[in-house]
């Protein structure tokens, strides 16, 4: 299946939207995509793509994660995803094992927030939560992003004290993509409960940086801009 799947890919390459995805996803010297190549296909049509593969096995899915395009691993996740979804109980241990082995090959944004908050966050749900505190706190800054954005299962449900500690620990983070992440977690908290955001940034208000404030009151009242 394999051989199919990446002919399919192949198939889909346009080298028109390849530039200007690499541009988009700073892959220049020196960038966070540094060296990461794309074949220039959209997200859509990614997970048109994957609903193909209904019975894609987790040993395909870890193949494409090994490729150096972009893409291809964004199809790999999308099928784990995907299997996890329709995997028993063993499956998904598997499956989440799995994905947080292969962290060196989730190595972007896009990569971390269509994935983790569906195979992390979901996981973690009725299990022990500690991972993502090691992921907050790990050199590797696709780790912390997603410790930090498989929180969004929790959100989604209601509980927001593993998004607030995790956010507390990466409030010195100098990395603006953790800011960005970050703060919008904490604008999906406050979506659902604007008091306990607001309460959270004006505990913490010094130590903020100013993109996570941004991102954390886009959709606030003005009388949060500025806490206490």
């Amino acid at each position: 299946m394999n051989d199919t799947i990446q002919a399919r890919l192949e198939a889909l390459a346009d080298e028109k939207d390849s530039a200007v995805l690499q541009s988009f996803f700073k892959t220049g010297p020196g960038q966070y995509g540094e060296g990461d190549r794309f074949r220039g296909i959209r997200v859509p049509v990614l997970r048109k793509l994957c609903r193909e593969f209904p019975q894609a096995a987790i040993a395909e899915a870890l193949t494409l994660l090994q490729s150096p395009w972009h893409e291809d691993r964004l199809l790999a996740l999308l099928l784990l995803v995907d299997r996890y979804n329709s995997s028993d109980d063993a499956g998904r241990e598997e499956i989440y094992e799995t994905y947080c082995s292969r962290t060196d090959r989730i190595n972007n944004w896009d990569l971390v927030d269509l994935s983790a908050p569906n195979i992390v966050g979901r996981h973690l749900a009725t299990r022990d939560r500690s991972p993502l505190d090691r992921f907050a706190v790990s050199s590797n800054l696709w780790e912390r992003r997603i410790a930090i954005v498989s929180t969004f299962h929790f959100i989604r449900q209601g509980q927001f004290d593993d998004t607030l500690a995790i956010s507390e620990l990466l409030l010195g983070d100098r990395h603006d993509l953790m800011h960005k992440a970050t703060g919008w977690m904490l604008r999906e908290v406050g979506k659902r409960d604007q008091p306990i955001l607001e309460a959270f940034l004006a505990r913490h208000y010094p130590r903020i940086p100013r993109t996570t404030l941004r991102y954390a009151i886009e959709r606030s009242p003005k009388s949060a801009a500025r806490p206490g």
